[in-house]
């Protein structure tokens, strides 16, 4: 299984357009700090790719990839579906961007899809322009490409849903959905959770099965947003396990086998700096944040 991380910023990115916080105003005087909107691309087979999530980068994520250029047929591309983890309005905005496709094949747990197609109107907005596909992304899991040795299967993590779907329909804990990607072939796995409000025992289990984990490091600490004045909530109250302190993701992290990599960060974390002391906690506690364009083999 061949993966890219296509991005690793929480909504907004960094720099975000009209904040000039310390961030920001970093990544806008040093280029290499900017992070686009957090994405991963995975290989189902030999020539097709799915991407997890479609974000408002979605173009230039495509073009910063070589491998999900299109080719050698003009209107030929390698992209063969997008799995979505959420109905957030940062991981769904590039769906549209994909409009020029024959048709669009997205895999998504029912109220993400009831959310895009009832309150976004996505089917009427894409209707004049391609076909959508939708397939029901389940617990149980399937292969993303029908012959292909990828499996995907969700974990269900918080019942937390957009603004702009407040109050459609009962709670459901799949409205935010980490994603246990594995390959039949070699039997290794990943479990890419760019999004987490609480560490539910499935999630343990996965976490504990996994060869790679790539998960939410949206902020550092529990009181940051209240510090930085983004909300009068703390971090956990906006949906996001902090890294560290108590209920912090760092120590759950620190005692499982597999790679540990953060991702999704938002633009008050220090860690989106990186020269920032915090990278050097991290890694005494051998944890990483994920890189821009790396690419990971498993």
């Amino acid at each position: 299984m061949l993966l890219q991380v296509l991005g690793t910023a929480a909504g907004g990115g960094v720099p975000q357009w009209n904040c000039a916080c310390p961030g920001c105003a970093g990544a806008r005087a040093h280029p290499h700090r900017r992070r686009r909107h957090a994405s991963l691309a995975v290989r189902a087979d030999r020539a097709g790719w799915f991407l997890v999530n479609a974000t408002p980068d979605i173009g230039d994520q495509i073009e910063s990839s070589p491998a999900l250029l299109p080719g050698p047929g003009p209107r030929e591309s390698p992209l063969a579906g997008i799995v979505l983890t959420d109905a957030e309005l940062d991981h769904t905005l590039g769906i549209a961007r994909l409009r020029e496709a024959d048709g669009i094949h997205i895999i998504a747990t029912p109220p993400v899809r009831h959310a895009l197609l009832g309150r976004l109107h996505l089917g009427e907005v894409l209707a004049p322009y391609t076909r959508v596909d939708w397939r029901e992304l389940g617990r149980e899991g399937g292969p993303l490409l029908q012959g292909g040795t990828v499996e995907v299967a969700a974990v269900p993590v918080s019942a937390k849903r957009p603004r702009y779907a407040a109050g459609s329909g009962p709670d459901d804990p799949t409205w935010v959905v980490a994603l246990r990607l594995r390959d039949t072939a070699t039997g290794r796995s990943l479990l890419y959770a760019p999004a987490l409000a609480s560490w539910t025992d499935e999630l343990q289990e996965a976490a504990e099965q996994a060869d790679c984990v790539l998960v939410d490091g949206t902020f550092w600490d529990e009181d940051e947003p209240v510090r930085h004045g983004l909300s009068g909530a703390t971090a956990t109250g906006m949906g996001h396990l902090p890294v560290t302190g108590r209920h912090g993701t760092a120590r759950r992290l620190a005692g499982l086998r597999g790679r540990c990599l953060y991702t999704h960060l938002n633009n008050t974390n220090p860690l989106t700096d990186p020269d920032a002391p915090q990278h050097a906690q991290l890694a005494e506690w051998g944890l990483e944040v994920a890189a821009e364009g790396m690419v990971i083999e498993l």
